[in-house]
């Protein structure tokens, strides 16, 4: 997810991804820059969302379930 979102955004060195484990289910948080978190979100949120479901996807192989959330 870091990788995929450093090639959306403006300043890629600020990109940061913590990440938080309650049992079974991981809590992923992307923070990136305040001039990049339009890009990241995108037009009705459509980019946010595919990148939710592609991490989702990718989670979902090893059964795993994940929460992600953007903030700037």
């Amino acid at each position: 997810m870091l990788y995929l979102i450093a090639q959306l955004v403006e300043h890629p060195d600020q990109v940061e991804v913590e990440i938080a484990e309650s049992g079974s289910k991981l809590s992923l948080t992307a923070t990136v820059s305040s001039d990049d978190i339009g890009r990241v979100i995108g037009k009705r949120g459509r980019v946010a969302n595919a990148i939710r479901t592609l991490v989702r996807a990718a989670a979902h192989r090893d059964g795993v379930q994940v929460e992600v959330d953007f903030r700037d």
